[in-house]
């Protein structure tokens, strides 16, 4: 028989705010969805892509490559098996676990939702060459998945609020300039990119939720 889990008060008020995050996330989602299937975004998408783009310069462009390729599968991979050996080495396995599982079956979750949505690249001006299906980006889900996880067990261990507050900030500022490089070298249109951080969202806060629970049943 499955014990009953015996959960603290504020524990329980985190998975009731996790579960609202996702339900509204799941809304959201859904109707960038329909919207895309049904050809209503290209307005949006068009007009943002063209802004971005206008911005095009050799320097920039570089900038741009090196934010792209930080939420590559290359990198995170390696920056994936640096944190989990540094939280294997403080004895932190149950975050160790939850990180792997976060990045892991988000990028699983990413590619069943290309497969459902099948969406093609954009053709506008592409500075680079990328294959597979657009919708949602694999870069920017993987980025809100690695940093945001990473922000979220690194305030943690910091008890200052401006040193959580600075956290946040540099994974929010590295989460979207992964995005906007994603549109800025025109492999993506920009809602496949506010799609991508609605899913990743998703899947952060359902491994956030996990390992809370997980963690104080088992303390």
């Amino acid at each position: 028989m499955i014990k009953q889990l015996r959960l603290s008060p504020k524990t329980k008020q985190y998975a009731l705010i996790c579960l609202l995050i996702i339900a509204v996330s799941l809304f959201v989602f859904g109707k960038l969805g329909q919207e895309m299937l049904e050809q209503e975004l290209y307005a949006f998408d068009s007009f943002v892509i063209t802004k971005v783009q206008s911005l095009i310069t050799p320097k920039l462009t570089s900038v741009m490559l090196f934010f792209t390729f930080l939420a590559s599968t290359k990198s995170l991979l390696t920056l994936t098996l640096i944190a989990i050996g540094l939280m294997l080495w403080q004895h932190k396995r149950w975050e160790a676990l939850f990180l792997l599982l976060a990045l892991g079956g988000g990028m699983v979750f990413n590619l069943l939702l290309k497969w459902l949505y099948r969406r093609e690249r954009p053709t506008i001006q592409r500075l680079i060459e990328e294959s597979g299906y657009s919708f949602p980006s694999g870069h920017s889900m993987a980025a809100f998945l690695f940093f945001g996880m990473m922000a979220m067990l690194l305030t943690l261990f910091v008890v200052s609020r401006a040193a959580k507050a600075v956290i946040i900030l540099v994974a929010v500022v590295l989460i979207l300039l992964v995005g906007i490089s994603r549109i800025y070298l025109g492999v993506h249109y920009p809602s496949d990119v506010l799609a991508g951080f609605v899913a990743g969202g998703v899947w952060l806060v359902m491994c956030l939720l996990g390992l809370k629970i997980v963690v104080e049943t088992r303390s």
